[in-house]
């Protein structure tokens, strides 16, 4: 039986979830900080100007995504990774810096770049240094590095906001604490590039490059390829898991939980509070997946998160719709939260870097996270509109439809895949009809 330094093996697989704490940190930050940097750059009164500064980084995301599967296939995994760090680097110092609103987008949006890339290669990476057996419980591990650095822009946010009912400190929070908020990544991102230099290059990717330095003609892979019949199932099944964690809606709450606290009958400061809350029950119940993967398997656990978030959803819209608020209203959101913690959220990323062929994980995995960033993207910049002309309780009964129109998607077309090779997830997947 093959032996394996698990010790080693947790120790890479943590540098390289590095990058998604700095992915998590990088993604809620700006919620924290959006109502001071609006009225720092005037655009408090522009609905079109405030989704801009919120979708920026987004649409960086879409970028890093889609260069993130050929450069991981030209030149490896741990360049990229390395790469990713400093462009987390650069955005942080840069986004804080900044006085004019367009430079203030261009930083984020080279954030944005290193999200793209950190969520498409780290669970890629880590998928690949696994062992089956523990493999789930590692991916997972990259999630539970998301939500800890979710939960450190939520901590950072509160402790440098200052009270708002006084004028001196309102002033500072729009001068300089928005700015703090962003700067305080730095320290990580320096870490995080530091570590990847003793990080070893993925062992698959190694394999694939001297298959490909001895046969080059038949090692050929590409979006060609990836959408040859064969391989549409499984691509399918990809996108729409790519898509739905997105579309779900719980990520809404992160990026506008100002409107959604202040909807129901929180102040700013009581706002900050209920962030943090939903904050550790997402790290809580992340933890609750690391254990639940690997014993429940992930085809239970998304069905669990597509029909739970579903009921969850429309109950709280019609919470909303009669006029529910106070603290039932944060339960439910907590409730939401944590449903969204011990299953989209790890298992989302576990199957993406799990169902694909060796040959094509680069490729499939950028495509499959492009088309998750776009899934946040627009339903980020779609939620104002949204919320707007159709409340807060319309809103949240389109999220529950999609997540009971995803659960009899997943229900029909979601394997188990835990405890088995990526080998021979390859044949048994792949040769599916």
């Amino acid at each position: 039986m093959q032996q394996f330094n698990k010790g080693f093996i947790y120790f890479i697989c943590l540098v390289s979830a590095m990058g998604g704490l700095l992915f998590g940190y990088d993604w809620v930050v700006i919620g924290g900080a959006k109502p001071f940097y609006e009225l720092f750059f005037g655009i408090s009164d522009s609905p079109l100007m405030q989704g801009v500064a919120m979708t920026t980084a987004l649409v960086g995301c879409l970028v890093g995504a889609m260069v993130a599967g050929s450069a991981a296939d030209k030149f490896g995994r741990k360049p990229l990774l390395m790469v990713s760090a400093v462009l987390f680097t650069v955005s942080a110092i840069a986004t804080g810096l900044f006085n004019d609103f367009t430079l203030f987008n261009i930083a984020r949006f080279i954030g944005g770049i290193g999200i793209g890339v950190a969520s498409a290669l780290a669970p890629m990476y880590i998928a690949e240094v696994s062992p089956a057996d523990i493999r789930g419980r590692m991916v997972s591990l990259n999630q539970m590095t998301i939500v800890l650095g979710i939960l450190g822009a939520q901590i950072v946010n509160m402790l440098l906001a200052r009270d708002t009912s006084v004028a001196e400190s309102q002033a500072w929070n729009v001068s300089w604490g928005w700015r703090w908020m962003f700067w305080a990544e730095t320290l990580p991102a320096a870490l995080f590039l530091v570590m990847s230099f003793f990080i070893p290059e993925s062992p698959v990717y190694l394999r694939l490059k001297n298959a490909k330095a001895a046969k080059p003609k038949d090692n050929e892979a590409g979006m060609k390829e990836l959408l040859r019949p064969k391989y549409r199932r499984v691509l399918l099944l990809g996108l729409v898991i790519a898509v739905f964690q997105q579309w779900c809606g719980t990520n809404v709450i992160f990026n506008y939980a100002q409107e959604i606290f202040v909807g129901a009958g929180f102040d700013v400061d009581g706002m900050f509070i209920n962030i943090v809350i939903t904050g550790i029950a997402n790290v809580v119940f992340t933890f609750v997946a690391l254990y639940t993967i690997e014993k429940w398997g992930r085809r239970t656990l998304i069905l669990l998160g597509a029909g739970g978030l579903g009921l969850t959803y429309l109950i709280l819209g019609t919470c909303y719709f009669v006029g529910v608020k106070g603290m039932l209203m944060v339960m439910l959101v907590v409730a939401a939260i944590s449903i969204y913690a011990m299953t989209l959220g790890p298992v989302t990323w576990t199957l993406l870097a799990e169902i694909f062929p060796n040959h094509l994980r680069g490729v499939a995995m950028a495509t499959c996270t492009f088309a998750l960033w776009v899934g946040c993207c627009t339903l980020t910049f779609s939620f104002p509109s949204m919320n707007a002309a159709l409340g807060s309780s319309g809103t949240f009964w389109i999220y529950s439809a999609i997540c009971l129109c995803a659960f009899v998607f997943l229900w029909r077309r979601c394997p188990e895949t835990k405890g088995k090779s990526l080998e021979q997830l390859e044949q048994e997947l792949v040769s599916e009809k």
